[in-house]
């Protein structure tokens, strides 16, 4: 897959697949190990986390975002936390609930100390999400429940598994706005996303 990186910290980078919602992957590095955070397969991505540090476990946050969680955990020797809702051994990272039904199983991650918040359906910056000039916007359907949760906290970094992630001051104003005007902005978040799914399915 062709792929860039991207959101680059002294303590993360992602990568991110060129294609429809831009499928996005990151890697949190602690004290010389590294946390994968729903990562998807692609070229030059292995060398760069084991450039990184040693590989320390791979977190799903979405229960359908297999992607390649298990083989990343399997080739690493390390864990496969699938959608945990409590703090993992070794990790400084807590959970946020986002959605807990039955087809839909999500968290998202919270590391208090570099303040990055990591989701992974829950808020994306690509245009087929966005509407009404938002920076970060709720996945669709979340826009008519919206999960407070993620209010909670004031990050200075917001990762998303969809498009690249804010970064500065100005990231947790965005993901209070996300919140805020979500149900004000659904009728056109839906039409928006729909007509952008069409348009992928013509090409």
């Amino acid at each position: 897959m062709r792929i860039r990186f991207c959101d680059e910290t002294g303590f993360a980078f992602g990568w991110i697949v060129e294609e429809f919602l831009q499928r996005c992957s990151h890697a949190l590095v602690v004290d010389g190990r590294v946390w994968l955070i729903d990562p998807l397969e692609a070229d030059g991505v292995e060398e760069r986390v084991r450039a990184s540090g040693e590989p320390a476990g791979v977190i799903q946050l979405l229960d359908r975002h297999n992607r390649d969680c298990a083989a990343f955990a399997e080739r690493f020797g390390v864990t496969h936390h699938s959608v945990p809702r409590e703090p993992v051994a070794g990790a400084p990272f807590t959970f946020l609930p986002v959605r807990d039904g039955r087809t839909w199983k999500e968290v998202a991650l919270w590391w208090p100390e570099e303040r990055v918040l990591a989701c992974g359906d829950a808020v994306g910056t690509v245009p087929e999400l966005r509407v009404g000039g938002e920076p970060l916007a709720l996945h669709p359907v979340l826009r008519l429940a919206p999960p407070r949760s993620l209010g909670t906290v004031e990050p200075r970094h917001v990762l998303s598994g969809h498009g690249e992630g804010l970064h500065g001051d100005h990231a947790a104003a965005a993901v209070r706005e996300a919140l805020r005007t979500a149900r004000r902005r659904l009728p056109r978040a839906w039409w928006q996303g729909l007509r952008a799914t069409i348009r992928n399915r013509g090409r």
